[in-house]
């Protein structure tokens, strides 16, 4: 297990690298790819959890609530689930934190410029919406979640020991979910990938700070993509037949 946990961990972190660093990319001033858009975001974001896929194997999760959905299914031992858990929160904190060190540069280039709100420097690390209303949030990312996770646990029963197949299976997953679903609520779909870089906001030294949206952060992304992952791995199994 050992070793598992790690993976869990060097995964979780290389995603997260990708992820914030795209979000450094589009938003603060100074980078080659200023203004980008949602559009170079989102693809960066897949292309990102696949080269981890490639790196690491088909078998991390990088994400809590696929945790639950392999234990619930019987592809991870239930002994597992809160050390992988605390790798992939750890991972994912260390990621953001290695991010904004990369871009450190162009946080302080962008200080004071109007364009570059305390709000925009928040959504760099965490999901947040622009119009927020709990319940029918909590209902969009557990929805999310839930066709994300019966896709990944659908394609990995077909691709049996294809991890170049399954990778890139699962990028192409997180493309058109983002695309087609995400727009509501930044599709966190993984309380790893949320809490981990909000909590790195909160802590690490950027100045003009704004409201962190814990109760949103808590509520949202750190409950519904368990809900989500629950359904998911009851679909798979009990309609599908999988696993």
């Amino acid at each position: 297990m050992p070793y598992n946990v790690l993976a869990e961990f060097g995964a979780t972190a290389l995603m997260i690298v990708f992820g914030v660093g795209v979000h450094c990319d589009t938003v603060l001033k100074g980078t080659k790819y200023h203004g980008s858009g949602h559009m170079f975001a989102i693809t960066t974001w897949s292309f990102g959890i696949s080269v981890a896929l490639f790196i690491f194997g088909g078998a991390v999760c990088m994400n809590p609530a696929m945790v639950l959905a392999q234990c619930m299914i019987g592809l991870v031992p239930w002994s597992n689930f809160v050390p992988y858990v605390v790798a992939d929160m750890l991972g994912a904190f260390a990621g953001a934190v290695l991010a904004w060190f990369m871009y450190a540069d162009d946080f302080k280039a962008s200080e004071g410029d109007p364009e570059v709100t305390a709000v925009a420097k928040r959504n760099i690390f965490s999901t947040n919406p622009n119009v927020q209303n709990l319940p029918r949030d909590f209902f969009c990312e557990a929805t999310c979640t839930f066709v994300f996770i019966s896709a990944i646990l659908a394609t990995a029963s077909r691709a049996g020991d294809n991890v170049l197949l399954l990778a890139i299976a699962v990028g192409i997953i997180v493309w058109a979910v983002g695309m087609g679903m995400g727009g509501i609520t930044g599709f966190a779909m993984n309380q790893a990938r949320d809490l981990g870089p909000r909590l790195a906001y909160q802590l690490l030294p950027i100045k003009g700070k704004c409201d962190n949206n814990w109760k949103y952060g808590l509520i949202v992304p750190g409950i519904a993509p368990f809900v989500g992952a629950a359904l998911a791995a009851l679909f798979v199994h009990g309609f599908l037949g999988m696993f």
